[in-house]
């Protein structure tokens, strides 16, 4: 799919206008009259509009870039940021999960070991890849991958994109709660340094699964959330259409969330979303990452996971007024 050919109703003014300008070309062109000044208008105006919707996106617009069909997902990352890119495959327990890939790579000729939650582009491959929801085999992985990379004194970059675990009976059966609990208590013992990226959506338990590092940053118009909009909406509301608060009130932006002190940073993506130019959104998160791989491993090992552990532990504290 054409990512011009999927518009979100917030950008309804800018295909407004990129028809007005089409269409005065096509004037142009058949009437031999030239135009230059009207065209030159119109493209100012596409620049204004477009920079007055994606600077003043609510929370709920900015779910809505996270989820657009042509974002970039970890693959796409992978390929431009990494070189030699070998998946492994399997938990060695139950099986592979599509949804949850994982492998060594260089970066910047170091060798790394990578980690991503992988969505779909077509339907056939949603289904492959389970619509980025990670089953507990897909954590088991991610373990068993981190676990390696220590053993071997690698640096771990995790790309977190999921709507969520996979909630299905299946994942139930194989004890969902128990592979992510686990992931948890043990990312923040992993003794190497561990950098991890939201490039979309960052879902509950989901994304903490692999989310557990010594910096965490979120892309521009990704979230990171305890829970999606929609299902806050209905726990809270009994109502869907209470989404868009629901978002507000989740505080799942990048900027409410690195004011809460949830992440460390935010990599600033091409005004229009990372889909628009995914190549300067790659550079823009090569630099983060190398950044901090080199400011990390100055660290020794024990500095590095009472950092990790201090960093997790102060989250949530607050104190109640007499």
């Amino acid at each position: 799919m054409d990512s011009a050919s999927y518009t979100l109703d917030f950008e309804q003014p800018l295909v407004a206008l990129k028809a007005q300008l089409d269409q005065l070309k096509q004037l142009s062109e058949t009437s031999g009259t030239s135009m230059d000044a009207e065209l030159q208008a119109i493209e100012r105006k596409i620049e204004e509009t477009k920079k007055s919707i994606y600077t003043h996106l609510t929370p709920w617009q900015r779910v809505k870039l996270a989820r657009h069909p042509q974002r970039p997902y970890a693959l796409d990352y992978i390929q431009l940021l990494f070189n030699d890119f070998q998946e492994l495959h399997g938990d060695r327990h139950f099986g592979d999960d599509p949804a949850l890939i994982g492998g060594m790579g260089f970066f910047q000729k170091q060798p790394v070991m990578i980690l991503g939650q992988q969505k779909g582009r077509t339907l056939k491959e949603n289904i492959y890849r389970n619509f980025g929801c990670p089953n507990p085999e897909g954590y088991r992985k991610a373990l068993r991958l981190m676990q390696l990379a220590e053993r071997f004194s690698l640096p771990i970059v995790a790309f977190i994109d999921t709507p969520g675990a996979f909630p299905g009976i299946e994942a139930e059966e194989r004890q969902i709660a128990e592979a992510i609990a686990v992931n948890l208590r043990e990312m923040i013992q992993i003794k190497v340094p561990i950098v991890a990226v939201v490039i979309g959506e960052g879902g509950s338990g989901g994304a903490l699964g692999i989310g557990v590092a010594d910096r965490v940053f979120v892309l521009e118009n990704a979230y990171y959330s305890v829970i999606s909009p929609e299902g806050c909406a209905s726990i809270l509301w009994k109502d869907v259409t209470k989404t868009p608060e629901a978002a507000e009130a989740l505080k799942l932006s990048a900027s409410d969330l690195k004011r809460l002190g949830v992440i460390d940073g935010i990599i600033e993506e091409p005004l229009g979303g990372a889909h628009t130019d995914v190549q300067a959104c790659a550079q823009s998160i090569k630099a983060v990452i190398d950044h901090e791989l080199k400011a990390l491993k100055r660290l020794s090992t024990a500095t590095l996971l009472a950092q990790r552990f201090a960093k997790f532990r102060s989250m949530g504290v607050f104190k109640e007024q007499a």
